[in-house]
């Protein structure tokens, strides 16, 4: 049986659709010859002949705050309250919290201060500057705050840690520093009555 050679060939119309398509996806992957960032644009402090001033930056609008930096409480992002150093936390400290800060502690603070709070940490061994012991007279009867001040803006040789540790951690270093104090400096009436028998136990 033999075909046809007129059933075989295109219609005009099939051809007419087929140019169609390859001129329009042509147009198509004309536009993905450039990545998106390829545009015209103004680079960071460009000049610009557009504004009056000649910057192409624009000052934010008065009152913007950055997404997630509205910092309305002022003990928990500044360690003071009305101006003054703050001797109180802003949150409960739990036994949580105290696991957190010692473990931050541990990372951040220790290779100055040493694990102990006594300032021989290993950088101390090798030459730097020892750090003042967190035991003196002096930072037993600072308030709370002001541990919470120095790891945020630094002090002396140290520099801030705000833009590596969160305000929330910050406290919860402040707090276990307040335990590694009370570790050296405590008594038995420290401990309450019901615990002090099973550590006398303890000690025997």
């Amino acid at each position: 049986m033999k075909l046809n050679s007129k059933s075989r060939k295109s219609s005009p119309g099939a051809n007419n659709a087929l140019w169609v398509f390859a001129v329009f996806s042509a147009l198509m992957m004309s536009g993905c010859r450039q990545d998106m960032h390829v545009q015209p644009r103004y680079q960071p402090e460009d000049p610009s002949t557009f504004f009056a001033d000649g910057r192409s930056e624009r000052p934010a609008v008065e009152g913007t705050v950055a997404r997630g930096q509205l910092r309305t409480d002022e003990l928990l992002y500044t360690g003071r309250v009305n101006g003054l150093v703050a001797n109180l936390f802003p949150f409960p400290i739990t036994a949580a919290d105290l696991g957190r800060g010692r473990e931050r502690y541990n990372i951040y603070c220790s290779p100055c201060h040493d694990y102990s709070g006594s300032g021989n940490g290993m950088i101390v061994q090798r030459g730097f500057p020892s750090p003042p012991s967190l035991h003196i007279e002096r930072l037993r009867q600072a308030p709370s705050g002001h541990f919470f001040e120095v790891m945020t803006n630094g002090f002396g040789l140290m520099y801030g840690y705000a833009s590596r540790v969160s305000a929330e951690d910050r406290w919860r270093i402040a707090a276990y520093v307040r335990a590694l104090q009370l570790s050296q400096h405590g008594s038995t009436a420290d401990i309450p009555e019901s615990q002090r028998s099973a550590l006398a136990g303890e000690e025997q």
